[in-house]
């Protein structure tokens, strides 16, 4: 993983083509100071390992343009970096490496001058060795690309070499770029096609022409408006935006007129057409015949009463029947979310430990955001069988209400019942309590990191997962399946480095109560039509803010129900196999998980219902008192929804 940014100046950008609402040359925002120190520190947040900075300058001249590294530029040329005929590209990054077995500090540079900073992880659509580095993989993949700036097919027409986006549009998991083709004068950036990896954009503007791309922002406009800004609400004007999903070029040439450096962003489709398919989201078969319906509730019926026979001591030989009366759909999701953990765990080296000083058996490469509920059981499930035998699992479960939150009281059960179906795991539940009140520091940090994101549900949401992936809390020194409270407990902060997430389960699996609603109104294809804008929107609700808040801690979020295989699989099975709204609350919604989580024995998470973290974890409540004053008067406000604007709810 890594923090990276680009700060264009000296280069007119034309960006008419772009949505007329966020990217208009004559849109103003609230300008937003800080320096190039702010920038990397926020950078070395997320890429605690290394930090590094390149300088490239272009130089026009007679219609011809010069590029210059950082180290390549003379006394002279430096003098005349300030006019109007050249231009300087500042790269910045800094790296969490969790593969490879050398030292790497981006941004990398070739011998052909091409600049890659990259912030992603290769899991498939290239096959690399166990010990390869996959950016290092990248630049030399990179390197051997056409350089026609407008090419956008998969392979160039003319030359027959790959082409920047067919390289791209391969990559089968989370990535977000920034690369300077030399030999092209053509800059790359984006992010995957369901934006997994953080990437602002500040789009040049009247009152600002810099253009910049981040991983992070390092202020909060909120921090830095004025009184009368707040009063009449610029101060929620963002100066940063989550850069849709795609692949976008911006090719440097010479003025015909004036003769400075002039560019236009382009953006370009992913040349994968099974990629395409998936951002569309549409699933095969939507509604269901009658018959389908009723086979559908008979096997239901059957395999609610083999649940209720294989949870009973009294009859242990019955899990058998609930393998058989689960559905094979069911079946086939669960081997395609084993390999899904297997792939973002397996491709780790001791490398992470080895720096740190920490000795292999103590190790811990894996750890959980773990509330108890459906989705994080069935990963810590498929962790044990994905993860060597030897290697200790965190759990890390975040409270505000001590072990009365509702989070805390079902991660206890679901550590309780991750023993009885993996007895020789050692799992260690990580409790993490906070106190609201005293957090002021951190909530006006956190702020800062889901900017763009403003409201106050977003702002829960983001304390509540920068704490639990921080990984500080403590342990209990109970070893037995019991509930007690009164167990004492030690300090601990987990070391894992690579977190595992279940976003995305509820809005392929039909988890979340709109989807309810959305059925009752338009029934199956009122549904459908709900899940496909939740995941053609997550990357602007949901991923970037939760990378950037998980990423502060020097953590790695990986998610594996939005693997590309998982996501393909969802579609192809019936959505009346996937989600049955008829049903009640804890059987209908996501009940192909369900039905995963009875073939892992999780008997007693598989009937859970939908619990979001900002209220199982008690810091919604905690906010509206503190923000509102009572939880009524945040309600009538609906509090959720309520922007961020004014700087007295955090000093």
């Amino acid at each position: 993983m890594c923090g990276i940014a680009l700060i264009v100046s000296g280069i007119r950008i034309e960006t008419s083509w772009l949505p007329l609402d966020s990217t208009s040359s004559t849109r103003k925002t609230e300008k937003l100071l800080f320096s190039f120190d702010d920038l990397k520190a926020a950078l070395r947040r997320r890429g605690p390992d290394s930090v590094c900075a390149k300088k490239l300058i272009l130089q026009s001249e007679e219609n011809l343009i010069s590029s210059f590294s950082d180290d390549g530029v003379s006394s002279s040329e430096r003098d005349n970096a300030d006019d109007i005929h050249t231009a300087k590209l500042h790269f910045f990054g800094a790296a969490l490496q969790l593969r490879g077995i050398q030292p790497l500090i981006q941004p990398l540079v070739d011998t052909s001058g091409n600049i890659l900073v990259y912030n992603g992880e290769i899991f498939g659509g290239f096959h690399l060795e166990s010990d390869c580095n996959d950016t290092e993989f990248l630049m030399r993949t990179l390197g051997e690309c056409c350089s026609c700036a407008s090419c956008s097919a998969g392979l160039c027409v003319e030359c027959g070499k790959s082409s920047v986006v067919g390289v791209l549009s391969t990559i089968k998991g989370p990535w977000a770029i920034i690369y300077w083709q030399d030999s092209s004068r053509t800059l790359w950036f984006g992010r995957d096609g369901f934006g997994r990896r953080s990437l602002l954009v500040h789009w040049p503007t009247e009152d600002d022409s810099t253009f910049l791309l981040s991983s992070v922002s390092p202020v909060s406009p909120v921090q830095q408006a004025t009184e009368d800004e707040i009063r009449n609400g610029i101060g929620c004007l963002s100066y940063w935006e989550e850069l849709p999903c795609g692949i976008y070029s911006l090719h440097v040439d010479v003025s015909k007129s004036g003769g400075y450096l002039v560019a236009e962003v382009k953006m370009h489709e992913y040349a994968n057409c099974m990629l395409t398919e998936l951002i569309k989201w549409d699933r095969i078969s939507v509604e269901p015949s009658s018959e389908d319906l009723k086979t559908c509730c008979h096997k239901l019926s059957r395999g609610q009463r083999s649940i209720y026979q294989a949870s009973s001591e009294s009859v242990p030989n019955e899990t058998d029947s609930v393998q058989s009366a689960v559905p094979v759909s069911a079946h086939i999701l669960l081997d395609a979310l084993k390999e899904s953990v297997l792939r973002r765990t397996s491709l780790y080296t001791i490398y992470q430990a080895v720096i740190s000083g920490i000795r292999q058996e103590e190790f811990v490469p894996v750890a959980i955001l773990f509330s108890g509920g459906l989705d994080s059981m069935i990963l810590a499930a498929l962790l044990d069988k994905c993860l060597d035998p030897h290697y200790e699992i965190d759990l890390l479960n975040v409270s505000f209400d001590g072990h009365l939150a509702p989070d805390r009281q079902s991660a206890k059960a679901g550590l309780n019942e991750l023993r009885r179906v993996a007895p020789s795991r050692k799992w260690r539940l990580v409790e993490i309590d906070a106190d609201l009140s005293d957090l002021v520091f951190e909530t006006s940090h956190v702020v800062s990191l889901i900017n763009p994101a403003n409201t106050y549900m977003d702002l829960n949401i983001g304390i509540a997962l920068w704490l639990a992936s921080g990984g500080d809390g403590w342990v209990s020194d109970a070893n037995t399946s019991d509930n007690d409270d009164n167990h004492v407990r030690t300090k601990y902060k987990s070391n894992a480095k690579i977190l595992l997430v279940g976003s995305g389960a509820d809005e392929q699996c039909a988890g979340y109560g709109r989807h309810r609603t959305s059925y009752r109104r338009g029934s199956w294809l009122g549904l459908h039509e709900e899940m496909r804008l939740d995941m053609q929107r997550i990357w602007r609700r949901n991923l970037g803010r939760d990378d950037r808040c998980i990423a502060d801690n020097g953590k790695e979020a990986r998610f594996p129900f939005l693997d590309e295989d998982v996501i393909r699989l969802l579609l192809n099975i019936p959505l009346w196999e996937v989600a049955n709204l008829d049903q009640p609350i804890g059987i209908g919604d996501k009940k192909i998980l369900r039905e995963v989580a009875k073939l892992l024995g999780l008997y007693e998470a598989a009937v859970l219902p939908k619990r979001a973290i900002q209220f199982g974890s008690r810091i919604a409540r905690e906010s509206n008192r503190k923000n509102f004053g009572s939880n009524r008067a945040a309600n009538q406000a609906s509090a959720g929804s309520v922007r961020i604007s004014s700087k007295s709810n955090f000093c």
